[in-house]
């Protein structure tokens, strides 16, 4: 049975002594965070779903409060897939003393998503070095989609010496092709079908092919769209070789983020 706890003191009754897999999300699952507790799980360990909205991920004017939180139903799709136990604690559970103590990502933090949002990233770091602590995971399991977030935990696993290995799982679509996200119910009808641009641009494995086509729609304005190498560090001059498309942008009042593998 699903145990859900909302204290450190719960969670560590409610875990077993030994190997941890951690899912770290803010709830509101789809099937794209149902995939990442399934890879979990297939280490044989006890898999520990946290769900917990981060305040200091979202800068002032963002969607903090519009943010969905459907804890019941998230905890009745965790249910049926097996998992062991859910934490869901309050922001003053998370931060007794407030933010006093943050993790500052270091240059790669201030590009890309770091840019539009200078503040995101040391909130998502140290929000996850506190439930790395809290749970005592020996494994942790994020998506691709945030392909940035995703170097910067292992960047952070890495200086830091913490005993967590990372696992990196693979975007999971809808039939359309657009990448799952919980921002995506904020999508139109007709924005929706915009956005699909998104995901047709990333396909073409080529950067100048895909600028074209994003920039052809009129309803789809392009924050960024670049080529990085696989651990994000920037590409030589006349580089070939494996790299990664990256492409945010805004379709209405949602931003929407993807990537792809790319043969350059």
């Amino acid at each position: 049975m699903t145990q859900l706890v909302h204290t450190p003191e719960a969670l560590a009754t409610a875990l077993p002594a030994g190997p941890i897999s951690l899912v770290p999300t803010m709830g509101a699952l789809h099937n794209g965070h149902l995939a990442l507790v399934r890879d979990a799980q297939e280490l044989g360990n006890p898999v520990v779903v946290s769900i917990f909205v981060n305040p200091l991920q979202f800068a002032p004017g963002e969607d903090l409060e519009k943010y969905p939180r459907t804890l019941a139903e998230d905890v009745a799709k965790l249910e049926k897939e097996g998992v062991d136990a859910v934490f869901a604690p309050s922001a003053e559970t998370m931060y007794p003393h407030g933010p006093r103590t943050t993790i500052q990502p270091g240059p790669l933090g201030g590009v890309l998503e770091g840019a539009t949002r200078p503040t995101h990233f040391a909130g998502v770091l140290t929000v996850v070095a506190k439930l790395f602590a809290l749970t005592g995971a020996s494994d942790a399991f994020f998506g691709e989609k945030d392909y940035q977030q995703l170097a910067l935990i292992r960047q952070m696993v890495d200086d830091l010496h913490l005993p967590v290995r990372i696992h990196g799982c693979p975007i999971v679509r809808d039939t359309d092709g657009l990448a799952l996200s919980s921002r995506n119910r904020y999508l139109s009808a007709e924005e929706r079908v915009t956005a699909l641009a998104i995901p047709r641009a990333l396909a073409t494995g080529s950067l100048s092919e895909a600028q074209l086509l994003l920039d052809a729609n009129e309803g789809l304005h392009l924050d960024y769209l670049v080529a990085t190498a696989e651990d994000m560090s920037e590409l030589p001059d006349g580089y070939t070789g494996p790299a990664r498309l990256l492409v945010a942008a805004k379709v209405g009042a949602t931003r929407l983020l993807d990537n792809a593998p790319v043969e350059l």
